[in-house]
């Protein structure tokens, strides 16, 4: 049984027109006609798809998964034809480059499409995500030979695009990198040998080619990150006038059996054929360059999954939703008959807790691939490096705390449902599964607090995050300038002065390693906490000016209101009890003897 999904068009319109504002895109090449009339016609169509054709693929793909069939991916009934929807209604290359065959339209666009499919469906969504970030890459380091024969088809959706990083040797370490690549007698190619697991859609039967972006080492690189170099090498090698020509060596040798997401095929896959032929492979880039190369693809997908996790939250929100409305259990303080369950407080503050945490994720995400946009287009040098020190600072905490968070909220759901959500009749148990790894894969949600906290704030003595406390800063002056909602002011003023407190005692005491490591985590959630409060501070201000013109007539902008004060009293508080572990050392995690653990 699949619960239903509407896409949220209206709350991602709130954000893209009153949060960011369509203003800055007005002088962009190929969007000067954009507006919020274009913006909500092109969400409400991609909301369209996912909620009639996506959607209900999604618990009968996670029923029946990927099987590999003499060495062939077969996919869920139904996968292919709604792949192939999609592509063919140019959703794949929505923010591509015009000159390649994309729509050319903002990141802010694409990335408000991106969490409606995967709300709509996460394991056919991964496909698209990680071509965009192929797409991304070659577009920025390929030379004019491999961008002439392989975007196009990339941006359409004919051929889809995988990153090829991890071995069994070389999980989140990519230094230990093994695979090999050998430099072809015509010196225009590599020959490729070696394994890959946890590829994502490494193979399947949706495109007519897949081209694997893949980390492997020359015979003369140097040991270490500084010696990987970046391949394309494609399924089927591709002919000078763009046709398929024969199949290339490289094979899926088994497929994962994993906690969720059974309908995205996760290969183990092998470059090279039983006859000692390697796979053919195209340098992308410079030599022993690749790890810095791949890190655009990578970043991408970061930002990506925080999105992904943010369209499971709503997904979660909405069936949870629907069945706290239907199902009668007990009786309200002082009534005499049982009324279903989202009469009960406690339902309520679950609800209002996926609630809040989704919309504040949502607005962050959609503010960092604002700049995304403004780092690509500002007229201004300046502006477009300032706007790219947010997307830096910004891209790990969304990766890790909308994910951490739609865990959480999917834990929630199942709680909201009670028994039925620990049966999988209903779809609560299968989108904790699935969302489970988004804290894990594109570097785990360690690695991005170690890349938030050592690379992002210290590295620059934390000027850019003290500039985002500046403009939190403005955001508290005018919430405590209106009555109604000053008490929203205060919250959002002694959060800004905490992460100011552990900034200080992280850049005080930077030169211990340990001290920055251990707190990391905490410092990156309590940074997230404060960033999600910052953005409904916002929201809250824009919903009061409706409501004072009077124009709120069907409760969004009050609902708003109500969300923004929820997570302040609720959510925000959490910021203050994050500073203890921050604060506190590493002490006790070095004091236990590894023999004695």
């Amino acid at each position: 049984m699949s619960i239903y999904y509407k896409a949220p068009v209206r709350d991602l319109c709130f954000v893209i027109e009153e949060l960011i504002g369509l203003q800055d895109y007005v002088g962009m090449e190929g969007v000067e006609e954009l507006d919020a009339e274009l913006v909500s016609a092109i969400l409400e169509e991609a909301g369209r798809l996912a909620s009639e054709e996506w959607a209900p693929l999604n618990s009968s793909g996670d029923r029946q998964g990927c099987v590999l069939e003499n060495g062939q991916v077969k996919l869920p009934d139904g996968f292919i034809e709604a792949y192939k929807s999609f592509t063919e209604a140019g959703w794949n290359g929505i923010n591509a480059p015009v000159e390649h065959g994309g729509q050319g339209l903002p990141e802010v666009i694409a990335s408000a499409t991106q969490e409606i499919w995967h709300g709509a469906n996460m394991a056919l969504a991964l496909a698209p995500m990680l071509s965009a970030g192929a797409t991304e890459l070659l577009a920025q380091h390929g030379d004019t030979e491999l961008q002439q024969r392989y975007l196009d088809k990339l941006v359409s959706g004919e051929w889809t695009g995988t990153m090829d990083l991890s071995e069994p040797q070389a999980g989140s370490d990519l230094g230990q990198v093994a695979a090999r690549a050998l430099p072809d007698e015509t010196g225009d190619s590599y020959r490729l040998f070696g394994q890959k697991i946890f590829i994502t859609w490494g193979d399947h039967q949706a495109a007519e080619n897949i081209i694997h972006l893949v980390l492997a080492r020359t015979p003369d690189a140097p040991a270490g990150h500084r010696g990987i170099s970046l391949f394309l090498v494609p399924k089927f090698l591709v002919n000078a006038d763009g046709s398929l020509g024969e199949r290339n060596a490289v094979f899926c040798d088994s497929l994962e059996h994993k906690v969720g997401i059974h309908a995205s095929p996760t290969c183990t896959i092998r470059y090279g054929d039983n006859q000692g032929n390697g796979a053919v492979g195209y340098l992308v880039g410079e030599l022993n360059r690749g790890l810095n190369h791949m890190f655009t693809m990578m970043n991408e997908a970061r930002h990506k999954v925080g999105v992904q996790g943010i369209g499971i939250g709503e997904r979660v929100y909405q069936g949870a939703l629907a069945f706290a409305r239907e199902r009668v259990q007990g009786r309200r303080p002082g009534g005499k008959e049982s009324v279903p369950i989202l009469g009960h407080p406690d339902v309520r503050r679950m609800l209002m807790t996926i609630r809040a945490q989704t919309e504040a994720m949502r607005a962050l995400a959609l503010v960092s691939a604002a700049y995304q946009d403004k780092a690509l287009h500002a007229s201004d040098s300046e502006e477009r490096a300032a706007a790219q020190r947010r997307v830096d600072l910004f891209t790990p905490v969304v990766k890790a705390v909308a994910s951490d968070w739609a865990v959480d909220s999917a834990s929630l759901g199942i709680q909201v449902h009670g028994g039925m959500g620990f049966v999988e009749e209903l779809e609560a148990a299968q989108l904790w599964r699935d969302v489970r790894i988004a804290p894990i894969y594109e570097g785990t949600n360690g690695i991005q607090a170690q890349d938030f906290t050592l690379r992002k704030v210290l590295k620059d003595s934390g000027e850019t995050l003290e500039a985002v406390l500046g403009e939190i800063e403005q955001v508290v002056a005018e919430l405590r300038a209106d009555s109604v909602v000053s008490d929203l002011g205060a919250r959002l003023k002694e959060g800004v002065g905490t992460v100011r407190e552990s900034t200080r005692y992280l850049l005080e005491n930077q030169e211990d390693p340990f001290v920055s490591l251990s707190a990391a985590t905490p410092y990156m959630m309590q940074a997230g906490c404060l960033f999600g409060a910052w953005q409904l501070g916002r929201a809250a201000l824009v919903a009061r000016a409706v409501i004072e013109r009077g124009g709120d007539g069907d409760g969004f902008y009050t609902a708003k209101l109500h969300t923004a004060r929820f997570y302040m009293r609720h959510i925000l508080p959490r910021v203050h009890a994050y500073t203890p572990a921050v604060c506190g050392g590493s002490d006790e995690l070095e004091a236990i003897e590894e023999r004695h653990w």
